[in-house]
């Protein structure tokens, strides 16, 4: 299992999540690659203790989640998720200004990142 302690903000290309396949950052670092799937990393530029404090509120809201005795305390800890997904980031508006498109939840081998992707596939990483 990867240890959390790898995928902290600010690691760099050679820390242990990048060797991995899954988890993989992609150059620009915008996504990383689960399964072949990209997924939007939260916002470089937000500060350390925002980004902090943002985790903390999605971690507990999905503990809301599963200690939900009702659907309105899941639709309510579901909206939390989001809203501090989008705070961070990772939802909603991306957060870089150079008018690229997001490729969000696609498979890495359909977007402009494949022949990056296929590269690190066929590495052994």
């Amino acid at each position: 299992m990867l240890k959390s302690s790898s995928l902290k903000r600010g690691a760099t290309s050679e820390s242990p999540a990048s060797t991995r396949e899954d988890f993989t950052p992609t150059p620009d670092r915008r996504y990383f690659v689960v399964r072949g799937r990209l997924w939007r990393l939260s916002n470089p530029v937000l500060e350390a203790e925002t980004h902090e404090q943002l985790v903390k509120e999605l971690m507990s809201a999905r503990r809301d989640i599963c200690a939900a005795t009702s659907s309105k305390e899941r639709v309510s800890a579901r909206l939390r998720v989001d809203a501090a997904k989008r705070a961070l980031g990772e939802r909603g508006d991306v957060w870089w200004n150079d008018g690229s498109p997001d490729y969000n939840r696609k498979l890495a081998v359909n977007t402009p990142y494949a022949s990056w992707f296929t590269q690190t596939s066929n590495s052994g990483s």
